[in-house]
């Protein structure tokens, strides 16, 4: 490395302790030694058995890794089955799996996007789309969290001949849900494709009969030839890797212009087998998804208003969002419920849009009533001491 390199690597290192944003991967051991409200294993399906049998029957039959990009030959059997699977499980005419769901939206927004695309999207979208704006050359407007108006308003008078506005359905951060009926709306009336997030909403959202299959599905956005839906298979479906679903033609674009399909070695065969057995599963035991409502309901419940003001309040989803001081408290209270055996997110900046760092919960079908009893009394007593 070179010495202007170095010294500006170590100006960089300085800066981010200074603030208080140091960040280094945290290793987690094997399940049972720790509460875990930080990871998005919604479902409790990453440690199922019979994602795992899934997976390990995938690697004998098709190999450990899928040997090339899907043009080449890296398409099996059982990609194609995913795809279907979770298309219909969306409400979508078609699927594309990528190797993850940032790739995924990357996908998507460079070739969705351009100089002939105006891209508004909410300034709470997560890192990954706002990434594929960059790298579509589009010119990009931002419009106020969930603020359908303001999203109208920019909009309103565009010279370009096609414009996408994109959101997340149940957003990373808060958890709170986007007023996607409204939104549809705008997106009709201004000839736009309305392109929806379903990161945290698959496996989590949806009613009735559409239990689990995320918030488009069974509603008027399922199958509308203006909605994209993008999600990733690594959080509910405790598996690994991403998908868009969409159209058909939309499908066929991709496959021949999106970069991170087209250049990247495809889905492993055994994350893919996970992953559609996960989408099974989802589709037989509803009860999962009512648990991961009934688990963040308690949370909220259980931890209540603060001292200090601030108030834990209902998600949409599995994410629970509690704001602090900075983020050296967020660290600190973090940390200290990590020693007491309860694992929480911290999210600081630049993880967080609006610069408000938080401890970030997430609620896991398969959480007892007990590791909520201790999980509440350990986080109880930090904020009072925090706030």
């Amino acid at each position: 490395m070179s010495r202007s390199v170095n010294r500006w690597l170590e100006d960089q290192a300085h800066v981010r302790e200074r603030r208080g944003l140091v960040r280094r991967p945290v290793v987690r051991g094997l399940p049972g030694g720790v509460i875990d409200l930080a990871g998005n294993d919604y479902l409790g399906l990453a440690m199922d058995l019979r994602l795992a049998e899934a997976a390990s029957d995938a690697a004998r039959r098709w190999g450990t890794g899928a040997t090339s990009s899907r043009l080449v030959a890296g398409t099996t059997e059982l990609h194609m089955e995913l795809e279907f699977a979770l298309a219909r499980l969306a409400g979508a005419e078609a699927g594309l799996v990528f190797s993850s769901g940032y790739l995924a939206n990357l996908g998507v927004a460079t070739a969705l996007g351009g100089p002939g695309t105006l891209i508004v999207a909410d300034e709470q979208c997560h890192a990954s789309l706002i990434d594929g704006f960059r790298l579509s050359r589009s010119e990009t407007a931002f419009f106020r969290h969930n603020d359908v108006a303001d999203a109208a308003r920019l909009l309103s008078g565009r010279t370009q001949p096609r414009a996408l506005i994109a959101v997340e359905s149940i957003y990373s951060v808060d958890g709170d849900a986007a007023p996607l009926a409204e939104l549809l709306a705008v997106a009709e009336e201004h000839d736009a494709v309305l392109l929806v997030d379903e990161a945290h909403s698959l496996g989590v959202a949806g009613g009735g009969a559409y239990q689990g299959h995320g918030a488009v599905a069974g509603t008027a956005l399922a199958g509308h030839p203006n909605v994209v839906q993008t999600a990733t298979l690594s959080k509910a479906l405790g598996s690994q890797g991403g998908a868009v679903l969409s159209s058909s033609l939309l499908r066929e674009h991709l496959v021949n212009r999106a970069r991170s399909f087209i250049f990247d070695t495809a889905l492993a065969p055994p994350a893919a087998a996970a992953a559609l057995a996960a989408v099974g599963i989802i589709q037989r035991e509803p009860w999962r998804t009512a648990a991961v409502h009934r688990n963040a309901a308690a949370l909220t419940r259980r931890l209540g208003s603060v001292r200090g003001g601030v108030a834990v309040e209902r998600s949409a989803g599995a994410v629970q969002s509690i704001p602090m001081p900075s983020a050296d408290a967020a660290l600190a209270a973090s940390q200290a419920a990590r020693a007491a055996g309860v694992h929480v997110g911290c999210f600081r900046p630049p993880s967080v849009p609006d610069g408000v760092s938080r401890l970030r919960l997430t609620s896991r079908a398969t959480l007892s009533s007990t590791e909520l009893d201790h999980a509440c009394a350990v986080l109880r007593g930090l904020l009072e001491e925090t706030l």
